[in-house]
């Protein structure tokens, strides 16, 4: 898990402070590391420790984590964001996603190298990253 102090750092770099609502918010995400929660799954956990919490202020918060570069927001087109806390990775990792329940496996390879090297020297464009979703079926919904 990654250190508070690191991602308190962040913040302040881009001028938001670390409140105890988004403390509470960055707890939750960091505990469910590669679980890729929703904001409302989020906000469900968030809510048992800070009842006072809103929806829209986990909302905002998240909105700050993604634009700060502390989350990695993710469209598995279920409609609905889901986040995760980001690495220092290049790329970031591929996923399974089952299209029956919704489950999302994490693959940790980048399975893509070689064709980025390809495509790099093909168009003469420098990639930065790539997002790869694979849909299908887990092996309980198979």
């Amino acid at each position: 898990m990654r250190e508070f102090g690191n991602l308190k750092e962040k913040l302040r770099e881009k001028g938001f402070k670390l409140t105890p609502q988004r403390r509470s918010i960055l707890d939750t995400i960091m505990e469910n590391e590669g679980k890729h929660l929703s904001t409302e799954e989020i906000y469900d956990v968030v809510k048992r420790r800070c009842p006072e919490i809103g929806l829209a202020t986990v909302y905002r918060t998240m909105q700050i984590f993604d634009e700060v570069g502390l989350v990695y927001k993710h469209n598995f087109d279920d409609g609905r964001s889901r986040y995760e806390v980001t690495n220092n990775e290049d790329h970031q990792h591929h996923h399974l996603v089952c299209i029956k329940c919704g489950k999302v496996l994490e693959v940790e390879e980048d399975l893509l190298e070689q064709l980025e090297n390809q495509v790099e020297q093909k168009y003469n464009f420098s990639i930065t990253n790539h997002n790869v979703k694979f849909l299908g079926y887990c092996g309980k919904c198979r």
